[in-house]
């Protein structure tokens, strides 16, 4: 193995996975709901080299100092701060201020239903009265699944989540908080499911009615990080291209007898 080459190829790998974060993070930045993603890198364990049977210091194995390997991706992980909140109108739209998240009931192909949270308000009423998302997965109240009545003609959505039809308490909206958002792992764009070890706690969140929550990508920023990581990138090609260069001299022009 060329260490040059290692190296400079764990850099070029690890840049790879920086620009597909940030290409899905722009990608998307319209979201409603979508919380972005970022990576950390991390350097490989310093080894220790050892200079083996060296006729210089009477075949004694001696260490000579440490040595890297170069770099790697050291985790994933998300910003969960707040996105800014537009107003559409809508009365079903519904933005989350401060932490929490909507509580889904979320069917699967197979008819199998389970629970996934998720901070993207757009929601919609059907003919049942049933208040569901864009792919029909069903808003979570206090009873259950929430519903309305079909021939209510005003819905009013206070900030604590009360849901009234025509002046009257229909339900409440649930909202779910976590002690560790380390525990939720992405599910699809802005969903997210609960894996082992998530602790729920109780939601201190305000809801706003009319209003949804924008991702809270900095488009700005994301621009200027893969601008310096394509040029990061290319400083990796040309190590690659020197490092080869060198090799092609000690083969063709260091080795002639």
């Amino acid at each position: 193995m060329v260490r040059g080459l290692y190296t400079a190829y764990t850099g070029m790998r690890n840049e790879q996975k920086r620009l597909d974060i940030i290409s899905n993070n722009l990608a998307n930045s319209t979201t409603v709901g979508y919380k972005e993603e970022n990576v950390v890198s991390r350097a490989f364990k310093d080894l220790i080299a050892t200079k083996i049977r060296d006729g210089s210091n009477a075949y004694v194995d001696e260490p000579i100092g440490k040595f890297n390997l170069g770099v790697k991706i050291g985790e994933t992980y998300m910003d969960w701060g707040q996105g800014s909140l537009r107003e559409t109108g809508n009365t079903f739209d519904i933005a989350i201020q401060g932490d929490g998240f909507f509580t889904m009931r979320v069917t699967n192909a197979n008819g199998e239903s389970s629970t996934k949270y998720t901070r993207c308000g757009t929601f919609k009423c059907t003919a049942d009265g049933y208040i569901v998302d864009a792919d029909g997965n069903h808003l979570q109240g206090s009873g259950g699944d929430l519903q309305i009545p079909t021939d209510a003609n005003d819905i009013v959505i206070k900030k604590d989540g009360s849901v009234f039809a025509d002046g009257e308490l229909v339900d409440t909206i649930t909202l779910t908080d976590f002690e560790d958002y380390d525990y939720l792992e992405l599910y699809g764009d802005n969903m997210y499911n609960a894996v082992e070890g998530a602790e729920i706690k109780a939601a201190t969140a305000t809801m706003e009615q009319g209003f949804t929550e924008q991702s809270n990508v900095n488009v700005i920023s994301e621009m200027v990080s893969m601008i310096t990581i394509t040029r990061a990138y290319e400083a990796g090609q040309k190590m690659i291209q020197t490092q080869d260069t060198l090799l092609n001299a000690s083969v063709n022009q260091v080795g002639k007898v």
